[in-house]
């Protein structure tokens, strides 16, 4: 059966293929620790748990408005409206299942065969698929380590052209955990406003926050009505595998992404809202402790790594993840770039990373070469896979 050509455009993330190298790995018996798929490893709170119970128990097991329940909408806006400081309206959310139907049902309603897309590199790799998937030009931005895992501006307003339809942000980022700063976000909202530009913001990592306040494009004035906010549940409440997100849209758009959504996925499941809508009004004392025991984390695997000869580590500012540059370690060992490293650093010392190239070919003349580890598991973990990382690193002859 033949395919059809837009399939040959189709990326995918390489987290779930390296997870899947590393359960073939287990299954024969191998011992492996994995720094790979970024997902914390905390449990749902009991009390999102309970409401999701509660529900099914009384029956919230049926269809329910493509856009999401009015009450899940009304926590949502209100979240939005505190922690943004805009005025959001539940007409103006869209809950999907998980947050990326959400970069899904955006790329397919405002963008055309042609727009270009720009969008962060290193970065999370379904915005490139999907920009290519629907035609559009693909336009990496650089997020460089020497701006702390952020954007040069002037170099963002160098690659806008007349054809560029959309700006695509994530803060805290995925893969390095670099945030923009406020000053910068100010700039690339200046920048929108004058070519009238539509800005994505993911901010699906919002409430994991290290170093100073998180902040939100959409805040600054003029921006609310060309900001689509990307947030979610998985990240901040630990929960993954309950596929719940949304998106913030003006209400014209957001009629049209719930379309999208009554034409692909029918409505998001009735239950998990319900649990979402505990999430936010509920207490929010073990997502507060979970975002403290990462920035702990982060501390002990930066020093671990900095601590390896060849690797050198910035700290995140946010996120569960971090990027450190291993130039020097792979050219000490002989390899040609961090896919050979990642490879030896998987089969010899039994540890899983990612390498650069899951998020993103390499930008126009970028020579260094990174990995990313997502600290999303206990200490014990963190020091066996650093053990096992500097040994494999600096045991070799």
């Amino acid at each position: 059966m033949e395919t059809a050509k837009r399939i040959a455009n189709l990326g995918t993330e390489n987290a779930f293929k390296v997870l899947a190298e590393v359960n073939k790995l287990k299954s024969q018996g191998k011992d492996i620790i994995s720094f790979g798929l970024g997902e914390p490893d905390f449990n749902t709170p009991e009390n999102i748990k309970d409401a999701g119970i509660k529900a099914i128990k009384e029956n919230y097991t049926h269809y329910n408005p493509s856009e999401g329940l009015p009450e899940l909408r009304q926590e949502i806006a209100k979240h939005i409206s505190d922690t943004r400081k805009i005025k959001v309206d539940p007409e103006e959310v869209v809950v999907t299942p998980g947050g990326k139907p959400i970069v899904f049902f955006s790329m397919f309603a405002l963008i055309n065969p042609g727009d270009e897309v720009i969008y962060p590199n290193p970065g999370y790799p379904i915005y490139e698929s999907i920009i290519n998937f629907i035609d559009a030009k693909a336009v990496p931005v650089p997020i460089i380590e020497e701006k702390n895992f952020s954007i040069d501006v002037n170099y963002l307003e160098s690659i806008i052209t007349p054809k560029t339809k959309m700006i695509i942000l994530n803060s805290p980022q995925n893969p390095t955990g670099g945030m923009i700063e406020k000053k910068d976000l100010q700039a690339i909202a200046e920048l929108a406003i004058k070519h009238n530009i539509i800005i994505f913001s993911d901010e699906i990592y919002s409430g994991i926050v290290f170093d100073g306040e998180f902040n939100s494009i959409a805040s600054i004035k003029g921006m609310k009505e060309r900001t689509i906010i990307l947030d979610g549940f998985s990240k901040t409440y630990s929960m993954t595998g309950w596929r719940i997100g949304y998106g913030i849209f003006n209400k014209d758009i957001a009629a049209h992404i719930a379309n999208l959504g009554t034409n692909s996925v029918s409505c998001t499941a009735t239950f998990t809202q319900i649990a979402a809508a505990e999430a936010l009004r509920g207490p929010q004392d073990d997502s507060i402790k979970m975002a403290e025991v990462f920035k702990e984390r982060s501390k002990l695997i930066v020093e671990g790594l900095n601590d390896i000869k060849g690797i050198r580590c910035l700290y995140p500012k946010g996120a569960f993840y971090v990027f450190p540059n291993v130039t020097e370690a792979c050219k000490n060992l002989g390899f040609k770039d961090s896919v050979e490293l990642q490879q030896y650093l998987l089969h010899e010392g039994g540890v899983a990373v990612l390498p650069r190239t899951s998020f993103g070919i390499k930008n126009k003349g970028e020579k260094e070469e990174y990995i990313r580890l997502s600290f999303a598991t206990g200490n014990e973990a963190i020091l066996n896979g650093l053990a096992r990382i500097k040994k494999a690193i600096e045991g070799k002859n």
